[in-house]
Order: structure tokens, then C-alpha cells, then sequence
């Protein structure tokens, strides 16, 4: 393998892992995001509100002092006035009054002698000055409007102000006139310090917020690893038990919910491996009763086979010694001895097959030679049609492939009729054998069954001549190998059954040995 091919691979690794984690962390990123915006929407809340009041209350302190200062310079500088100012005057009472401690600019309004309206203003005519264009419309209306005299109301005209944006900067305008007749003052103050001092709350209620976020983001990442850790150990352990591993137990520690989930699983763990124990013993059991049973009845089944043979020679016989009523007899029990002796070589088979002791023991078969010395041993070389080249080799185990030939052309001979037709094709890395009987074809509520122990399509006729085991053991013996039977009825009539092996079993088994990690040994399964 090349370098880049490597480094490909390692990269196609770590992005299926990359993949994992986060179908993994799903439930966690969740809960990341959710805590997030818990805590973002309060931080921005919290933020929020103490904006505002820090706003208000730094506005309303500024405002409060900045206007108790010019109402008490206007009446410190302004009631010392004669009726009547000129515009000097107001000049020089404006700038006075600017030069308190609060620093804004005033500008003074009143009529002079000749009735005209002059004002003062403690700023030059400059960038900066202070006009009477300055002052917004309704603060003036508001200013000169008189008040109804009330016992709650002693004077005519009070102070008002306005908040006012001029030029991107924040200013404060407020205007009164004299009480008891007199001119009109105005000033403006800037509030640009206190907008700095909100700019920099502003800011430091926003690291303030993002410190926040990512302090739950962390929070969040903590409690759901603290939740989740025992709920990926119980995945892990739920799948190990899936597997098999059903000795699988969780470490219980604490006393929450969790907790309880990690024992409830123990506990269900622990009855699972109970039960399952308790049914492979007595699936033990059983196989090993039939396997007793089958070696137990071998050997006086061998004796009477013996006997059931010279028995059957003196029927064969020209002129036989037996006393021809008791032919019928001698035929059944020849008959029946044989057909125990099958089953009872079935039953062994099937014992190892269940117990997993079945071996192959493989050779390089020629198909075709294989399929005329399976029918020509049990002479049906009348009843059969093989239709196989020459040459088609595969690596099978071959005493198996007889069992499952014998097998799948006897029950077509037996249930479908002569002429049986078999097949042999060649698809790639695997073969197919086709079987295929000119009888009536399997009905529709059997096909599903006809490969079951035991299975008879009649339930009215329990006994037959077979066993019910053939096309069972057939299937495993297919299985054995890698491959499978499967079983359907032909669009031209009759049943087919369809044999699908690989050429190469070794190689099968072995890729499958790899992929399992496990291993397996050849051995005659006799």
C-alpha cells in the first residue's frame, strides 16, 4: 500500500469516527445549545435591565443637577436685572451664570426699551454658539405659556426641559422665565461624558454576556457529559448483550435515576444469562439424548439389518424356504428396518449439525461427474436428465454434496415424478444446481415449510416413507458450505428447487472466519 493510499484511508477513518461523534453527541449539542440560550436570554435580560436603570438614573442625576443650577443662577444673575435689558446686559448676566459648576451655555431672552426682542448668550456666534434657533419649538411654547393660578399652583410659569440630539451628540435644554415678569433664560448642556460612561457600561454588560454564554456553554458541556457518560455505558452494554456477552454488567454507583436504570439493567442482564443458560442445558440435554438415543439403537439396528438382509435374500430367491403368508410380513419389517436405520443416521447428523460439530472435509469436485455417480449409485440413470458440461470444478466437501443431491432428486423422483430434470450453471464465483420434478408443484401454503424437521404436507398421512429430516438436513449441509436451497413451483409445472454453492468454500469460510474473528478447523464430521 502507498503512502497517499494510507494517508487516504487514515483520513476516511478519522471522518467515520468524526461522523460517530457527532451522532453520538447529538443529545449533548442539544443540550449545549438549550443551556446557551437559557443563559443568553437571561444574561441579555439581565444586561438589559441594568442599562437601563443605570441610564436613568445617571440621566436623571446629570438633568437634576445641571437644572437646579441654572434656576438657581437665574435667580442669583437674572432677578438683579433692570425692566427692560439690552442685549449687553444679557450677555454679560449669561456668561455669568455659564461660569457655574455645572458648564453649559445660557442664553437669555427679554424686551428692550423700544419693545424689540433682544437676547444674550454666554456663547460666541460661532460653531458652538447658542440661538435662540437652538431651542426646540415645543420647549419654547412650553416655556412662555402661562399657568392657571390654583392653590396648588402659586406661579404662572416653571421650569421644563427636553432631551435633544444635535449633530450625533446628546444635549439637555431647559428654559424658565422669571417669576414675576422678567426675561426668558434657556441652557444646554452636553451629555456626552455620561453617553461615554453608558457606551462603556454597554460594552462591559456585553463581555459580561458573552462570558456568560460561554460559561454555561461549558456548564452545559459538563452536566450533559455527567448525564450521558452512564447512558453511552448502558448503550455499550446493551449491545455487548445483544452479542451474545450476556455475562455484561454495569458499575452502579449513587442513588439517582440513573442508578436505578444501571441496576434495573443488571438485574433484566442477569435473568436474561439465567434463562438462557437454563435453555441451552436443556437444549443440551435434549441433543444429547437423541444422540444417545441414535448410538443406543445403532447397535441392534445393526443386528437386525443383518438379519432383515438374509431375510430379504431368501425373498430375492428362486426358490425361497418361506412360507409365502408370512411374506407380507418379512417385506414390511425389511421395509420398516430400513427405514429406521435412515432415520436414525438422519438423527445423528442432525445432532451434529445443532451441537455445531458438522465439518467439511473439501476436494476439487468435477460437478458433473459428481451429480452421475450420485445417480448412478442409487440407479436413477432412467429417471433423470442431467443437463452439465464437463469440467465445471468447484473446491465443495464431496460426501455432502451427494447427501444433498441424493436428498433434493430422491423427493423430486418420490413426490414429483420421472422424468427429473437437473441443471448446471456457472454464475461467477457461485454454482446453481436446479432440480426440477414434472409433478404438480408445491402448494402455496407449504413452500414455506418444506424445508422444516418433521414436516409432512399432509397432517391426514403422519407416516410416509421419508422421514421429514432430507430436505433439512440438505438445507444445512448447503448452509455448511456458504450457500442455501430455496424452493419455488416452475411457470411450465412442477417444483423446482434451486441449489446455490460457492465454487470456492475455502476461501468462503475463511474471508467469514476473518470477518468473525473466529476459527474453524476441517475435520470429517463422521
Amino acid at each position: 500500500m502507498t503512502k497517499a493510499q494510507g494517508g487516504i484511508r487514515g483520513w476516511s477513518a478519522a471522518r467515520r469516527q468524526v461522523q460517530s461523534r457527532i451522532r453520538f453527541t447529538s443529545l449533548r449539542l442539544r443540550l449545549v445549545v438549550v443551556f446557551g440560550l437559557v443563559a443568553l436570554t437571561a444574561a441579555v435580560s439581565a444586561s438589559g435591565i441594568a442599562y437601563w436603570l443605570n441610564r436613568e438614573a445617571v440621566l436623571t442625576r446629570a438633568q437634576d443637577a445641571a437644572l437646579e443650577d441654572f434656576e438657581r443662577e437665574m435667580q442669583s444673575h437674572v432677578s438683579t436685572l433692570r425692566p427692560h435689558p439690552t442685549q449687553d446686559q444679557l450677555r454679560l448676566a449669561a456668561r455669568q451664570m455659564a461660569d457655574g459648576g455645572e458648564r453649559f451655555s445660557v442664553l437669555l431672552i427679554a424686551e428692550d426699551a423700544d419693545g424689540r426682542t433682544v437676547y444674550g448668550s454666554s456663547t460666541d456666534n460661532s460653531l458652538d454658539g447658542f440661538a435662540p434657533t437652538d431651542v426646540p419649538a415645543s420647549l419654547q411654547k412650553a416655556v412662555g405659556k402661562r399657568q392657571k393660578l390654583t392653590s396648588g399652583n402659586q406661579h404662572a410659569h416653571h421650569l421644563y426641559w427636553q432631551r435633544v440630539i444635535e449633530n450625533d451628540e446628546p444635549y439637555l435644554v431647559g428654559g424658565a422665565k422669571m417669576i414675576g415678569g422678567g426675561p426668558t433664560g434657556y441652557m444646554r448642556k452636553s451629555l456626552e461624558l455620561e453617553a461615554k460612561d453608558l457606551n462603556s457600561l454597554a460594552w462591559s454588560l456585553g463581555i459580561a454576556t458573552g462570558l456568560s454564554l460561554i460559561g454555561s456553554a461549558l456548564l452545559a458541556q459538563a452536566a450533559a457529559t455527567t448525564v450521558l457518560k452512564p447512558v453511552q455505558r448502558l448503550g455499550v452494554a446493551a449491545r455487548r448483550l445483544g452479542e451474545g456477552k450476556l455475562d455484561t454488567r454495569l458499575r452502579v454507583s449513587g442513588t439517582d435515576e440513573l442508578a436505578d436504570l444501571s441496576r434495573t439493567f443488571n438485574l433484566a442482564a442477569e435473568s436474561l444469562e439465567k434463562k438462557v443458560d437454563d435453555m441451552s442445558a436443556r437444549e443440551e440435554a435434549s441433543r444429547r439424548f437423541v444422540a444417545d438415543m441414535s448410538h443406543e439403537l445403532r447397535t441392534p439396528l445393526t443386528a437386525i439389518t443383518a438379519v432383515t438382509e438374509v431375510l430379504e435374500e431368501e425373498l430375492d430367491a428362486d426358490t425361497g424356504s418361506l412360507d409365502p403368508m408370512i411374506e407380507p410380513a418379512v417385506r414390511l419389517v425389511v421395509s420398516e428396518t430400513r427405514r429406521l436405520n435412515d432415520l436414525v443416521e438422519n438423527l445423528m447428523e442432525v445432532t451434529r449439525f445443532d451441537a455445531g460439530t458438522a465439518r467439511l472435509v473439501l476436494d476439487d469436485v468435477d460437478i458433473a461427474d459428481q451429480i452421475t455417480a450420485c445417480v448412478d449409485a442409487r440407479a436413477w440413470l432412467d429417471a433423470v436428465e442431467l443437463d452439465a458440461e464437463r469440467g465445471i470444478m468447484a473446491n465443495l466437501d464431496p460426501r455432502r454434496l451427494d447427501v444433498i443431491l441424493a436428498n433434493l432428486i430422491g423427493n423430486a423422483l418420490k413426490h414429483g415424478g420421472s422424468p427429473v430434470r437437473v441443471s448446471v450453471r456457472d454464475e461467477g464465483e457461485d454454482l446453481l444446481i436446479e432440480v426440477q420434478d414434472h409433478g404438480p408443484g408445491i402448494p402455496e401454503d407449504v413452500l414455506p415449510h418444506v424445508f422444516d424437521r418433521f414436516y409432512k404436507a399432509s397432517a391426514s398421512r403422519p407416516r410416509s416413507e421419508g422421514s421429514g429430516l432430507g430436505l433439512s438436513i440438505a438445507l444445512e449441509n448447503a448452509h455448511i458450505h456458504g450457500g442455501g436451497i430455496t424452493a419455488a413451483n416452475s411457470p411450465e409445472g412442477g417444483a423446482v428447487f434451486t441449489l446455490r454453492l460457492p465454487r470456492d468454500a475455502a476461501s468462503l469460510i475463511a474471508r467469514e472466519r476473518d470477518e468473525d474473528g473466529t476459527e474453524d478447523t476441517e475435520g470429517d464430521g463422521q
